[in-house]
């Protein structure tokens, strides 16, 4: 109620593009997105930016009470917990999304620091054994093709003991995919693991929004902020390209939305991305339309594990 409140304006690093920067890996092949100096404020003494201002603190109250009481929870959690708390400040969850990159640009932490973990979403089958301290080993080639779940805790996953003699890693959007591909077995073809995340715009699909996502498993995602390069790493484009199109008929292939120009012309004028993923964009820009992995279920069931097993075997990715 102060006239001059000690703390009026909250300094946050920016998380928009123009304060993105790229780094490019020297020893390793992994380059990552990073954010430079450049700030961003919450305002108390600002109308339009008030509540934003409050919204920081409501979230760093209920996070010191989570870690007060050494528990986790996830960030829809969190939403709930806000709302039933707060609920003049928090009325859906992209609110307190905003507001945990908030905090975490805020006090230059992480997510998982302030007592913030991932939902389970990830599964993971194929040459991967795994094993928590004093339980018996999980071998995930015998999970069938529901898989076997990835814990969200990041503290049960640096826990687990893992052994395996796969050579490739194969991240698989979509579920029924990956099911596809867990049924086939193709990890005995091709010494794999392979993971989904259930929903995420699909790599191995080639649509703008799927590039979009492997550029995230790339360099790291903006929206992460000061987090992004923990979770860069390097991986290809296996999925369909334009030398590709032969194995799909006409017919299968879809307009582009205009959602899909928006995404893929955002991508081609990025910095980022490197070139042969830009050239793909554009030939998919010219021609007006996308084909989806399913596509090739027309040469049979089968063939989609035999496709990316030809694919690894003759380094068919980018």
């Amino acid at each position: 109620m102060a006239t001059s409140p000690t703390i009026s304006d909250l300094p946050l690093v920016s998380r928009s593009s123009g304060n993105s920067r790229r780094s490019q890996g020297l020893l390793t092949d992994i380059s990552s997105l990073f954010l430079s100096h450049a700030v961003c404020t919450r305002s108390f003494m600002r109308p339009n930016a008030a509540k934003a201002f409050i919204r920081v603190w409501k979230v760093i109250e209920v996070c010191l009470q989570i870690l007060a009481q050494g528990k986790r929870v996830t960030q829809r959690e969190l939403f709930y917990m806000l709302l039933c708390d707060s609920p003049d400040y928090f009325s859906c969850q992209l609110q307190v999304n905003k507001t945990i990159q908030d905090v975490v640009a805020l006090l230059r932490c992480s997510r998982y620091s302030l007592g913030i973990m991932a939902s389970s979403r990830g599964v993971v089958v194929g040459r991967l054994k795994l094993q928590e301290p004093g339980k018996d080993p999980v071998d995930c080639s015998g999970c069938g093709s529901s898989g076997f779940g990835i814990s969200g805790d990041l503290d049960l996953v640096d826990g687990l003991i893992m052994t395996t003699d796969a050579r490739y890693i194969l991240l698989v959007e979509k579920h029924a995919v990956f099911q596809r591909l867990a049924e086939d077995r193709i990890f005995n073809q091709i010494p794999s693991i392979i993971i989904t995340a259930k929903g995420y715009p699909d790599i191995a699909t080639r649509n703008p929004a799927g590039l979009a996502i492997l550029c995230t498993f790339k360099y790291g995602s903006l929206g992460m902020g000061l987090e992004a390069y923990r979770y860069a790493c390097n991986v290809k484009w296996l999925g369909l390209r334009g030398d590709d199109l032969p194995f799909i008929p006409e017919e299968a292939l879809l307009p582009l939305k205009p959602r899909d120009f928006q995404v893929a012309k955002s991508l081609t004028s990025s910095k980022t991305i490197q070139d042969e993923f830009r050239q793909e964009l554009e030939i998919m820009l010219q021609s007006g339309k996308r084909a989806e992995i399913e596509a090739l279920y027309i040469h049979g069931y089968d063939f989609l594990s035999k496709y990316l097993a030809n694919k690894i075997v003759k380094g068919g990715y980018i």
